[in-house]
């Protein structure tokens, strides 16, 4: 509890800067649809360019979040941390002060752009930063105190919408991202295993140092500061370390595909997406403060994980096979068991690597993520097109959300072949070769 109580900054940050994206993403709907196709109830064009985005973001974030998560090893969280959260005001920025058209398209290139190096950056940090404080045994459950933060805000984002003007909701999301921001700066101490940070990046220090020899004399000697660039050799290096690794990593992938929806296209309403998200947000809020503490020393992270997909299956196969009013909302309440998976995977990766390796792991795992983000919008944008068009094969407009169900099938049969295994980080440790300062 103490570790936990540590943590306390790292929580109020994580939650003002999830506070501040959530509550927006109800309003972007109507923003988006007002912008592009006034008037009109679907929009072909809405959901071909939200596709085309997502697919350029997840190409950037697949180089630039095992960088950054590679960079924080190095130079400190709370550097790395400072970037994404600062870049995530312009492009609410820009909506708060005007949602004509011309302000969407520069809202569009700004958040496409920013998003490649912020969408998943601040999550892998912040998973990285708990594992820097919080010993082995205890990473699943604060893994989900972590994620249950993020559902809390997801929760009162999300609430928020409901009772202010889509103008409002954009001001208010900006000033929130600042207070983060800000907040972070001034109360989030540094981290990193055993204090052996590098010189930070912005600092204005020489690139070498003079060190005396052993033997008194005093000729310099020079030591490598900035170490090289992470290359996609060191990644494949990386998933390699481990069977585990390498099965989390296929999860990561196919968990990642099925968490691909195309909302605004399923004509639900601001309120109605709104009362969706906050029924998932408070079932899952619940489960990963209260049940998830309680279920990881019983039932271990492997299973848990597995039982997290299942209903992740599940979840999916309702929505796409019912649509009356009430059905997507009894399938949201699945949420209580299915956002199990992803804090117990993250766990397992973290257990699998040294203790100065937390970001480069996680940030590889969230690059795999983001390539699957690539792979989702160009296989399932077309089909949600299609089967929701009148040019339908057969009648069933859910089919895209089945082929969804089924990615997330294939992610939990693969979690099912996890078994626990030695701590590979217990053996690495103190094995960092960080540089002297």
């Amino acid at each position: 509890m103490e570790k936990l109580s540590g943590l306390s900054h790292l929580f109020m940050t994580i939650f003002l800067h999830n506070f501040s994206t959530f509550m927006v993403i109800p309003a972007i709907t109507d923003v988006t649809m007002t912008a592009l196709c006034p008037g009109l109830d679907e929009c072909s064009l809405a959901i071909y360019l939200t596709g085309f985005q997502q697919a350029i973001i997840g190409l950037g974030t697949l180089v630039m979040t095992p960088l950054v998560g590679n960079l924080s090893d190095k130079y400190g969280r709370k550097t790395l941390l400072t970037v994404p959260m600062i870049l995530t005001i312009i492009p609410l920025g820009i909506l708060a002060y005007s949602r004509a058209r011309t302000f969407f398209y520069v809202y569009y290139v700004f958040k496409t752009l920013t998003a490649m190096i912020c969408e998943g950056s601040v999550h892998c940090l912040s998973l990285a930063y708990v594992a820097d404080n919080v010993p082995e045994g205890q990473r699943a459950s604060s893994f989900g105190i972590l994620s249950g933060i993020g559902s809390a805000a997801f929760v009162c984002g999300t609430l928020s919408t409901r009772f202010l003007s889509t103008a409002s909701t954009f001001q208010v999301a900006a000033s929130v991202a600042v207070m983060a921001a800000v907040y972070m700066r001034i109360f989030l101490p540094d981290s990193i295993a055993d204090d052996a940070l590098s010189v930070p990046i912005l600092s204005k220090e020489k690139l070498n140092v003079v060190k005396s020899k052993s033997d008194g004399d005093s000729a310099p000697k020079t030591v490598q500061i900035f170490k090289p660039m992470p290359s996609f050799e060191d990644m494949l290096s990386l998933l390699k370390t481990s069977s585990i690794f390498s099965q989390a990593a296929i999860v990561a992938f196919f968990s990642s595909l099925a968490d691909y929806y195309l909302k605004a296209s399923f004509h639900f309403s601001k309120n109605q997406f709104a009362d969706l998200m906050v029924i998932t947000g408070i079932a899952g809020t619940i489960s990963q403060l209260l049940l998830m503490p309680m279920l990881v020393p019983a039932l271990g992270e492997e299973k848990l994980l597995s039982i997290g997909l299942f209903f992740s299956c599940a979840h999916m196969f309702l929505y796409s096979v019912a649509w009356s009013f009430w059905v997507p909302y009894v399938a949201a309440m699945f949420s209580i068991l299915f956002v199990f998976s992803q804090p117990c995977m993250r766990s397992i990766v973290s257990k699998q690597v040294g203790s100065c390796e937390q970001g480069m792991a996680q940030g590889c795992i969230s690059g795999i993520c983001s390539f699957a983000n690539v792979v989702s919008p160009l296989a399932f944008s077309p089909l949600t097109a299609l089967f929701l068009s009148d040019d339908a094969p057969f009648d069933f407009p859910g089919f895209s959300i089945m082929c969804i169900g089924f990615a997330s099938m294939i992610a939990f049969v693969q979690s099912m072949t996890i078994r626990a295994a030695p701590l590979i980080s217990s053996h690495t440790v103190n094995n960092c070769n960080y540089a002297a300062v």
